[in-house]
């Protein structure tokens, strides 16, 4: 009981200010933390491995992240009626959703992993990739795989602690995954000067570890939500499904259009090209997860206060998440903009072509983040209060429809239009995000009134 009041006491009672500051950062830091190892993982292989490897990971890395967002649907689409059931003071009905959950997310790691340990071969050579960077990519994805069941739970029960009011837990755990992944990459590839499959390795023990340690106090029954026997109900997977389905298909979606891209760019400038765009995605995969943190860390309060009826404080805590967006953004623009090639020198320190062409890419993507906020605030407003339907056209707006639209419209223009793309297809889904972010302001006010 004490978790539940614990829980009920900061998503409640507390200040939206203060709500904020007890939520958001710790889940922003922790969020930049669990990150970092990605961050860390491409600048060694970049630095110690040299071109060909850092080509082969770019290739991979959508495959890689396809497998975690199966994972990340259930998971994410969980945290939604479990944050609303303990809102309506269901606490078994909550427990049923996470142990279900649990089981789900194993099996989709499991299965995503069988398949991309076989098929990395195939798929590497049907993109087109030459023979060294096909090995490479194939090593560094195969590795990846065999840890896909277990180490892809550390997302969901990163979400899990934040649900049970464990917010700053949620936020140490993630920094000791970050420093024990960093622990092995330092080992592996920099000590030992091992190959690219213990790139990927190292990250997969450091997740490995933290899942043990996220799932310890729940087996230990030290948390709000507790493991139960797990009912296969199809309407409450059909539920799990529809709020994780906009996390899903911006995640796979993303990924589908990373790989066309890796694809085009292949196609139209080589090896080059492919760890140009690497560069844009590292620098997106250390923004976004921040702007995750900030505003995905209130969605328990959000669905919680929902769920009471509390919806004047739904729309006081949305305003901090995009205030908290529009600075992040802004400050990754100027960032950006006043520091392009050292930018990209942190992946690359020899390759002058590289930094070349990534000057000029870095300076048009840092354009992106200047109506960024919008989309991704709107987009977790959504599925925070129910409305996936919402969450789900911006997410494919930004993530698929407008990204393959302008692949075709910018092809012409060679290397540096295709990478323009994300900037473009950014803006364009604001004009959807605008939309529906005033359909989202009268839903929340009629229903205050």
């Amino acid at each position: 009981m004490s978790d539940l009041r614990d829980s009920e006491k900061l998503f409640i009672s507390t200040k939206p200010v203060n709500l904020f500051f007890k939520a958001s950062i710790p889940g922003a830091i922790g969020m930049l933390a669990s990150s970092t190892y990605y961050l860390t993982e491409t600048i060694f292989v970049g630095r110690m491995l040299g071109e060909a490897a850092f080509a082969g990971l770019n290739l991979a890395m959508p495959f890689i992240l396809i497998a975690f967002a199966l994972a990340d649907l259930v998971g994410v689409g969980s945290s939604v009626p479990i944050s609303i059931k303990l809102g309506q003071g269901k606490n078994e009905e909550a427990n049923q959703v996470f142990s279900l959950a649990v089981v789900l997310i194993f099996l989709f790691g499991l299965i995503s992993g069988l398949f991309f340990f076989f098929a990395a071969p195939t798929i590497f050579r049907l993109m087109g990739a030459e023979p060294e960077i096909a090995a490479q990519a194939t090593s560094y994805m195969r590795v990846y795989a065999i840890f896909a069941p277990f180490a892809s739970m550390s997302f969901a029960f990163d979400n899990y602690t934040r649900i049970s009011g464990k917010i700053n837990r949620s936020m140490y755990v993630n920094i000791f995954m970050s420093v024990m992944c960093f622990f092995f990459q330092l080992v592996f590839l920099v000590l030992l000067h091992l190959p690219i499959a213990f790139a990927a390795l190292a990250s997969s023990l450091g997740m490995l570890i933290t899942t043990g340690v996220y799932m310890y106090p729940f087996i230990r029954k030290r948390m709000l939500l507790r493991f139960c026997r797990p009912e296969f109900k199809p309407h409450m997977i059909r539920i799990i499904i529809a709020n994780g389905i906009p996390s899903f298909l911006s995640n796979m979606s993303g990924r589908i259009v990373s790989i066309i891209m890796n694809a085009a760019l292949l196609a139209v400038g080589g090896a080059t090209a492919v760890s140009i765009y690497g560069i844009l995605m590292s620098i997106d995969g250390l923004v976004i997860p921040v702007m995750y943190g900030l505003c995905d860390s209130l969605q328990p309060a959000v669905g919680y206060n929902w769920g009471a009826g509390r919806k004047d404080r739904v729309r006081a805590i949305e305003k901090c998440c995009y205030t908290a967006a529009i600075s992040l953004c802004l400050v990754s623009f100027f960032v950006l903009i006043i520091f392009p090639e050292k930018t990209a020198s942190l992946f690359v320190s020899e390759s002058e072509a590289i930094i070349r062409g990534a000057h000029m890419a870095i300076v048009v993507f840092a354009f992106n983040y200047l109506i960024r906020w919008l989309n991704f605030s709107t987009q977790s407003f959504s599925a925070s209060i129910g409305m996936p339907l919402y969450a789900t056209m911006i997410s494919i707006s930004q993530a698929f429809v407008f990204p393959l639209l302008f692949i075709v419209l910018l092809y012409p223009l060679g290397q540096d239009g295709l990478l323009a793309n994300i900037t473009a297809s950014t803006f364009a889904t604001a004009l959807v995000a605008f939309f529906i972010l005033l359909r989202l302001i009268k839903v929340v006010r009629d229903k205050v009134e």
